[in-house]
């Protein structure tokens, strides 16, 4: 019989991470995630909601000089109503 051919070893690798090492990966990994949380909630924000041009809609900012600012919000109204059109 022919001998047999010795495979060589194969080497593995392995990672030794400590408790403080676990929570530390944990950690960023949570700051991470809020992080992306956050741009993402402000990325559908600006999509839902289009700039508003109007002045009318947007609060406007009063000193009432006793150091507090007062905020003035404006209450807009529809204008036309919708018509019912019947065949």
């Amino acid at each position: 019989m022919a001998p047999r051919k010795r495979k060589k070893p194969v080497k593995k690798v392995k990672f030794q991470v400590t408790r403080s090492g676990i929570a530390g990966i944990a950690v960023v990994c949570f700051c991470i995630f809020l992080w992306m949380f956050l741009i993402g909630v402000w990325a559908g924000q600006s999509l839902l909601y289009p700039p508003v041009n109007d002045t009318k809609s947007s609060p406007e900012v009063s000193d009432s000089g006793k150091g507090k600012q007062v905020f003035e919000v404006i209450q807009l109204e529809a204008d036309k109503k919708k018509k019912i059109i019947q065949k």
